[in-house]
This record gives C-alpha cells, structure tokens and sequence, in this order.
C-alpha cells in the first residue's frame, strides 16, 4: 500500500502531535500541504562576502566565527533584553545585535561558526547587523540533534547553495524546517502523479511536477527555480480558471429571468435620496438594467472604493427584482453591516415619493407578476427583513416562514442566510457584499436557493479593471470609480510613537468641535511578545488620561453580537466621543460625523487593509484624518504607510498592496478562490494567467466533464481544491 499525500504531517519524522499544531496555524495539516509550503525567499549561499567588504545599507550572507559575547538590559525599555556577538572572518570583524530574544545566548558560544543573513547598519559609530538570520554550521544545536542526522547532510541544504528561505511554524528553526521538506520530498515524491494533461505541459513548455516540487525547495540553480516557479504557477493559475470556464459554459445554458427594470418605483427611489447619483453609479446602474432585461442570468462583478456608493446601486437593482414580483436577498459578512444596511436601505425606502405605502400601479407589473406567479404588490408597501445568526429561535422561524411565503420583498442577512432551512417563494435577485470575505463554496449556496436568479458581488477591495477581467472571467465587470460630489479626500500622516502626542491634539481638536473619532489597535490585548499595544489596556488608559474630558466605547470581535451592536448604536448616537477598537472596523460602519482615526502600530496592518479602515472617516463633508502610528523602520512598512500617504484612490492601493505582499495574504490566505494562489501573482505574470485561461476554456470546450481518462487526475485534484463544483461537473 503506497503512501497517501492526505495523510496528516504528525506522523512524520520529526514533527509529531505537538508540532503539527504549529504547523496547522500556517495551513499546513497534510503531506501535500507540506510539499506545497513554499520558500517565501532565497539566499545565493554559493558565496559569501568578506566582512571588510561589507556596506552599509545592503544585506548580505557572510560565515564568520564568533569572537565574543555579551547581554545588557535597555536603558529606555524596562525588562527589555540586548545580545550583542561580535563575529568575525580573515578580514576583519562586525557586531550582530538581537533584541528581547535571551534565549539566544545559549547558540552563540565562542568558536562557533555562523552563517548570518542581515541588512548592515551603523550605530554609535559602528557597523552592525540588526536581528539577523542565522544558521549555526559548527557545532550542531542540540535542537536539531532530534532528526539524527550526519553533520554534513544538514549543511548540504543551508550552505554553498541556493538556500531557501520559509515563514516557520513556532519553535522550528530554519535548518530544522529545510531537513523536514527535504525528507519530506524524498519519501513521497513517488507517490506524485502530475495532473497536468501533457499536452497542455508540452504546449507551455512547462516542467514535470515532481521535478517542479524539487527545483522550487532546493534548485539546482536560479534557472531551474524560474522554471519550476513558471509551473507551478501555472497550474495555480489553471485550476482556478478552470470553475470559471466551467460556469461560463453553465450560464450560457441557464435561461434567467427577464425583468422589467423600468418602472415609478426606481424612479421613485432615486428621486427620494438625499444626494445626486454619480456619474459612474448611473453608468453601472445602466450596466445592470441591461443585464437584468435579459433572459441570461446576470452574473456581475461590482467594484467600487470606500465609500463611492455601492449599497444604493445595489438596491436599486433589488427594486428592479421587487417591482417584478420576486424576491431579493443581500448578504453580508457581518451582523453589523448588515443592520446598517437594514436601517439605511429602510430610511431610503420611506422618502420614496410615491407615498410611505410605495404602491405600485403600472398595469405592465400586475401583468408581469401574473405572468411568473408572483404576489401582487399593488397597494402594498415593500416588506424588509433582517436575518442574522443572533435572532431568538422563535423570530427565526416567523423571519424563515415569511421568506417562504414571500412575505418578505428584500432580506438583508449574514451568513444565515445560506442555511439550508431558509427556503425563498421566487427569488430573482442576490446581492453578495464584501465577497472575499465568502467562500467560493458558500458563494454558490445562496443562488442555488432560486431559479438560476441574477447575481450581483461587490467589492471595496478594487484590482485593476484588466485584471479582474481575466481573473473572474465568468463575470461582467463594472466599476465605481467616483466619489459621491462634496467628498473631500481623507488627509493621512504618519506620526512616531516619540511624537504621538501631536496625533492625539488633532483628534482632540476634531472632537472638540463636535466631531468623532476612532482609536484602532491590531489586538485586543497586548502583545510582549511582538511589542504591541492591545486595545483593552489602552482603552484604560485613554480613558483615563489623554482622552479624559470624552466619553470612550471599546469594541471588538469578543465581544457578544449583542453587545457590539449596543456600543455601534451608541456611538452612532452620538453618545460615544472616541470609539476604541480593533479591525472589527474595517468592513462597511458608515458613522458621517466620524472625522478622525488613529491606527497605533499601523506597520501590523496590510495596506488594503489600511486603506478599508481610513474608509470609515471622510463619509461627511468635513475633512477628516487617517493618522498612523509606526516605529517600523523595515523596507516593507515604509513602502506601506508612504503609499497610504501618497495614495487615495483605491484602485492604485490595491495594486501597490498585490506588489508588496502577492495575492495569497491579499485576499485573504484561508479562503478559497484568489486565495489559492500561494505561489502565484497575477499582477506580475499576467501572459501566463491569460494561457492558462485559454488552455482551461479550450478543455472545458472539449471535455466538460473532464471525464476523459487522460483528464480523470485533473478531475480528481480540481474537486480536492474546490469540492463545491461537484455539481459543475455533471454538465453533459
């Protein structure tokens, strides 16, 4: 009986129960995984630099001995630790400096040799190396003794080579880490099948995928790993085009719902808003119509920045679906957002000009509703409803019934809405909000609840026009790309934690005025392991000192659904100053007279991420400020807050984010869809995504079962990655 790639990493040799805990925090739980961990860098080990060579400002690898060693507690910081070592070479020798990391100094006995990868700084007068990686060649740790390994097949895979470089799991160092792949790579390798047709690997000129797996570990040389990352790319890149092509060819013979999507109603609610529609919305709403008159199934892509007026475009979209006799649902990723929507959408609804009632009397709709045996909506006013996870037991069974009966026009809903006992009487229409944060697998749940219904996904995580194109190729793609008229931009600066006292004047003043503010902290409690700030503790302090003449809120995600709801009313209200959070805030919280935010460690953040909370001040006329604070001083972090400085717009954030931190941590690692992508970047291999593209149409166009033998192990690995395309499948 062979070996099964599914089977979990515990039983491997040197990892066990334990470990594979800290494994399965970085997604790793099988053998597969594992061989699917990749390098997140490398190192040219095949030659070092001489210590007197060495420049400041540059990284480099250097092998050099230890001279000496000393520890010392920081002046400035109680309780934190220095290790300094001074190392040296032939040539001369160079200080390396570790922080708060006593643990250290067991590794770092005189005469032993290191090899150390680090960027060279100068302090007090002197180069040095701050925090850098290290690998001990001579003696062995004790820690990598539990592998029994012979001392020179270890070195073989850390030095006078292409080295690679991982995110580690807790407790695990490099070398260890490279000796487990590697014996990894050497036990399961035959068990590989490529699942790859050959004759698409023979028309791409692309590797095998054992030798892929090999060269993108421990390449033979820099040649070989371009190549055996241009495979494995490849085949990221064709396995999530290949649903796309196969829900292509599903649409086009589903037959829709035509919708009547003119009317007094739509009239009526543009008419009844309190603001004029953007040019870009009206554009996008004409996008729709077009789509919803047709018998076809809309199935349409809408981005848009923070704050540039989705949620209306999609409303009206649901009136369209309404004013026919049919049912609409508009799901959402939080409890929050979702009553936010609810309430909005319910006061929009109420300025309709017809009257409160919002009777429909166009004799096309009586005909229209008999027509798909709709109820009748003459004299009857349109009937909202909210579903969320937190509803008593009883309130979801009336909300449940009214939905099957179609009493309920348009319900508004979390993920509770997917769940099987919601059963609807003749829905035409989805709206799918904030749609990364969804799976693949409970995006499909919701239409499936209708008769091939239209669909409508939003985003406020905006990627270039040419690239969503080829990466949702089974969507029409509209874009927002216009702020409503009297936005003024979100003023963003960067202050240190030295000067932070400046941030918080400004944020007083705004307050002062009769404004509001949000204070945003990366956790809830603080952390001394990475030296940050938490948001409970600060909460008190703030409180109690520099924001002592305001009133304070705290939310965050521990909280009951209940309980942040409370707090979001309250300041909402206006009976909070300063509200006090973690990224709870990022998704969707419209507060018009929030002017001000501050986000403390702002280097912990993504940049899109950044960029959706400084979303949530600017939504009034007033100006308002995005404030970061940040010590960070490396490459990544600085290129990050210079870009949310130099940048508003949206679009151009995304695709500096997709530069600096490639699509897996941009959309999200654990989701499925873009997420699948761990080795991958469509904004950098574009002719590569669009051959993959075409190679998975011109498939699914030959065998759309992928039932031929020679495409059965594609068939196989395509359910293993998306298990909810089952169904897809069976298109005949």
């Amino acid at each position: 009986m062979g070996k099964s790639l599914i089977a979990p990493i515990q039983y491997l040799r040197g990892i066990g129960p334990k470990r594979a805990k800290s494994f399965s925090a970085l997604g790793v739980n099988t053998i597969e995984d594992l061989l699917y961990y990749f390098p997140r860098r490398y190192e040219d080990r095949t030659k070092f630099i001489s210590i007197s060579k060495l420049q400041e400002g540059q990284t480099y690898t250097i092998k050099a001995q230890v001279l000496a060693k000393g520890e010392h507690q920081s002046f400035r910081r109680k309780g934190f630790n220095i290790i300094e070592v001074a190392v040296g070479d032939s040539t001369g020798k160079i200080f390396c400096v570790w922080f708060n990391q006593p643990y250290l100094k067991e590794y770092f006995k005189v005469g032993v040799t290191l090899v150390l990868y680090g960027r060279i700084e100068r302090y007090a007068g002197r180069l040095q190396m701050n925090s850098p990686e290290f690998e001990i060649v001579s003696p062995r740790p004790s820690s990598d003794a539990i592998l029994d390994l012979k001392e020179g097949r270890g070195e073989s895979l850390s030095i006078g080579r292409i080295t690679p470089i991982y995110s580690l799991p807790e407790g695990i160092t490099q070398r260890y880490f490279r000796q487990i792949i590697k014996n990894t790579l050497d036990g399961y390798l035959p068990e590989i099948n490529d699942f790859l047709p050959f004759d698409i690997r023979s028309r791409n000129n692309l590797l095998n995928l054992a030798k892929s797996l090999i060269n993108i570990h421990f390449p033979d040389n820099l040649d070989m790993q371009n190549e055996a990352y241009r495979r494995l790319s490849f085949e990221e890149f064709f396995l999530f085009q290949l649903p796309l092509a196969l829900r292509k060819l599903k649409k086009k013979e589903k037959t829709g719902i035509s919708h009547k999507v003119d009317g007094e109603l739509i009239n009526a609610f543009i008419e009844g808003l309190t603001f004029r529609l953007t040019l870009a919305q009206e554009k996008v709403i004409k996008e729709i119509k077009s789509d919803m008159a047709k018998p076809p199934a809309m199935q349409r892509l809408l981005q848009g920045d923070v704050g540039s007026g989705k949620t209306v475009v999609a409303t009206i979209a649901t009136l369209i679906a309404i004013q026919g006799g049919h049912q609409a649902a508009f799901m959402v990723p939080t409890e929050i957002l979702a009553r936010q929507h609810y309430d909005k959408i319910s006061y929009q609804l109420s300025r309709m000009q017809l009257c409160k009632e919002v009777a429909l009397r166009d004799p096309e709709v009586t005909q229209k509703q008999t027509l798909h045996s709709g109820p009748s909506y003459q004299n009857k006013k349109i009937k909202l409803g909210l579903l969320t996870s937190s509803l008593s037991r009883k309130e979801k069974e009336k909300m449940h019934q009214d939905i099957k009966e179609g009493k309920i026009d348009l319900v508004i809903g979390t993920h509770a809405l997917i769940e099987e006992s919601v059963k609807f009487k003749n829905l035409g229409l989805i709206v799918i909000d904030e749609q990364h944060k969804f799976g693949v697998g409970q995006r499909a749940l919701l239409p499936a609840k209708g008769t091939n219904p239209d669909v409508l996904i939003m985003t406020a995580t905006p990627i270039p026009r040419t690239l969503a194109i080829t990466l949702y190729a089974d969507l029409d793609v509209s874009i927002i790309n216009e702020l409503p008229v009297g936005r003024l931009p979100v003023k963003t600066m960067h202050f240190t934690e030295k000067n932070k006292s400046q941030a918080f004047e400004i944020a007083k003043a705004q307050l002062r005025q009769g404004s509001q503010a949000y204070i945003v902290y990366p956790v809830i409690e603080e952390s001394y392991v990475l030296d940050i700030k938490g948001a409970k503790k600060m909460f008190s302090e703030l409180k109690s000192g520099e924001f002592k003449e305001f009133k304070l809120g705290i939310i965050h995600g521990r909280l009951r659904q209940s309980e942040q709801d409370e707090i979001m009313l309250k300041f909402k209200q206006k009976e909070l100053d300063v509200l006090v959070s973690t990224t709870v805030l990022e998704v969707g919280i419209d507060i018009a007279n929030a002017t001000c935010m501050i986000v403390e460690s702002a280097e912990r953040f993504g940049l899109s991420q950044l960029h959706q909370l400084r979303g949530r001040v600017g939504r009034g006329r007033q100006e308002s400020f995005c404030i970061l604070i940040s010590d960070a001083e490396t490459p990544q972090a600085q290129v990050r807050l210079a870009a949310m400085i130099k940048y508003n717009d949206g679009f151009r954030i995304a695709e500096e984010d997709l530069k600096i931190r490639g699509p897996g941590e941009f959309f999200g690692r654990r989701q499925s869809g873009l997420s699948e992508l761990r080795i991958a970047n469509p904004l950098t291999q574009m002719q590569l995504l669009k051959k993959a593209r075409d190679e998975a149409i011109k498939l699914i166009n030959i065998d759309p079962r992928l039932g031929l033998r020679q495409n059965l192990g594609l068939r196989k690995k395509l359910l293993q990655r998306f298990p909810e395309y089952d169904k897809l499948l069976m298109i005949g």
